[in-house]
């Protein structure tokens, strides 16, 4: 039996009769050419195209990454080290992220997940085998131990240090061993052993062991995706590995941030076709922000910078960690935060679209609350206590549809004169201990634009 998501997957992605690279030209400007790539479409009804006006708006794709594999089991070995929260129990974890996967489905969204968009087409299509082979020979890496040189090989054994050798290897390799290469990263540390078969090895790994959050490595705007760069250089290969399911899912890349630039999902909320934010601090920063507007990425007319200048601290490391959006005038917010007089407020910098197409400034160092109400928006405050529970970072399914992890704000949410929507909890505890919720475990997207 077919699993669900390899059902949205078939619904939505080209068959990968062709390498990335044929598939990423199909995609990229004329009519002639898109029509092609739609020529490859499992079905034609449902030609996926990246956009994302607000976060209200209904969602129809979500990208996600089951909380699977040795890459996670790695990455629980040292929590601190590997950027959790707390220990992790995999198994609870699994089944955590399970249940989210379900509640999404339930409400018509296509959720697709990175084992299965790396899986498909593997068995049927040789272009599919060999691409995720190729992204393989990027993470796995041979190397001689230290105080080892290539003059204490033997030399009919050095070939087992080249690249030929480690290709023959992955291609040997099964689809699953394949994928656990990728998202395990290892290094195998060669020496000599003077018997045997004339090499000896060690291990080590750089696991992906945060891509669970597939919240941060791009970010869909109203324009389309665009790569992130990430501040922690353990999370590097996550970029290249989401930019390949894109591309493999039929979706369009539409720029990259470049250094000096950072910049992470979970700083950008999509607040409608007209305003979209960035928080900058401690994770993305104001680099970032201009590329955005320069390379016009963002299809907004108006971008909000929200500053966090006198915090920056892990625990509200993004913006969708303090914020979010539950309807077209309704949000929630972290309440310690509002006010001008609040020792950890956040301040505004707007951007404004002119007819020239450049963005200038047009409001500078506006308190985030007074901002937000100066755009229609009502908010709910949400204790200190109950951030730190995770109670900011919701999913909204569109529409006022809302996965909410945290039971006694849900309560306030629904409680709230300002919000006339429905709220499905979750306990979603083993996945929290990696340091994220629901909003930073997905990357939406496609949304249907509300029609004007």
């Amino acid at each position: 039996m077919l699993s669900e998501s390899f059902q949205d997957l078939c619904a939505v992605a080209p068959r990968p009769v062709q390498p990335i690279s044929k598939l990423s030209q199909a995609l990229q400007s004329s009519t002639e050419k898109r029509s092609t790539a739609a020529e490859l479409l499992k079905s034609d009804k449902f030609v996926p195209v990246a956009i994302q006006e607000g976060e209200n708006d209904r969602a129809e794709i979500v990208i996600v990454c089951e909380p699977e594999g040795m890459s996670l089991q790695l990455g629980g070995l040292h929590p601190r080290a590997s950027l959790y929260e707390k220990p992790v129990n995999l198994e609870a974890a699994k089944n955590a992220h399970a249940e989210f996967r379900r509640i999404m489905r339930n409400n018509g969204v296509r959720v697709l997940t990175v084992r299965e968009i790396l899986a498909f087409g593997t068995t049927e299509h040789v272009g599919a085998r060999s691409e995720l082979e190729d992204f393989a020979m990027q993470a796995l890496t041979y190397k001689l131990a230290e105080g080892a040189s290539l003059e204490d090989i033997e030399a009919e054994d050095r070939h087992y240090l080249s690249d030929e050798y480690k290709r023959k290897v992955l291609e040997h390799m099964s689809v699953p061993q394949l994928i656990d290469t990728i998202l395990t990263n290892p290094t195998v540390h060669l020496a000599p052993s003077y018997r045997d078969t004339g090499l000896t090895a060690t291990y080590s790994f750089e696991p992906l062991s945060n891509l669970v959050y597939t919240r941060d490595q791009q970010i869909t705007t109203a324009r389309g995706i665009v790569m992130g760069r990430l501040r922690s250089p353990q999370r590097n290969l996550e970029v290249s590995l989401m930019k390949f399911c894109l591309e493999k899912v039929g979706l369009k890349v539409i720029g990259a941030i470049d250094e000096p630039g950072f910049l992470e999902g979970g700083d950008f909320v999509a607040m409608n076709a007209d305003l979209a934010m960035l928080g900058i601090g401690l994770r993305s920063n104001e680099e970032a922000c201009h590329q955005l507007m320069d390379r016009d990425l963002l299809g907004t007319r108006r971008l909000a910078i929200v500053r966090d200048d006198f915090e920056q601290h892990q625990d509200r490391m993004h913006l969708d960690c303090v914020f979010s959006i539950l309807s077209d005038t309704c949000v929630l917010m972290l309440d310690e935060m509002m006010g001008e007089e609040a020792a950890t407020r956040r301040l505004v910098d707007e951007y404004t679209r002119g007819t020239d197409g450049k963005y200038t400034k047009s409001r500078s160092a506006v308190e985030f609350s007074k901002y937000l109400k100066d755009n229609g928006y009502n908010i709910i405050p949400i204790k200190a206590e109950d951030q730190l529970k995770y109670a900011c970072n919701i999913l909204n399914l569109g529409n006022e549809r809302i996965i909410a992890v945290h039971l006694e704000s849900a309560r306030q949410i629904v409680k709230s004169p300002h919000f006339n929507g429905d709220v499905q909890y979750i306990d979603y505890s083993p996945i929290t201990s990696m340091y994220g919720a629901v909003h930073c475990s997905s990357q939406v997207v496609k949304r249907t634009p509300k029609r004007r």
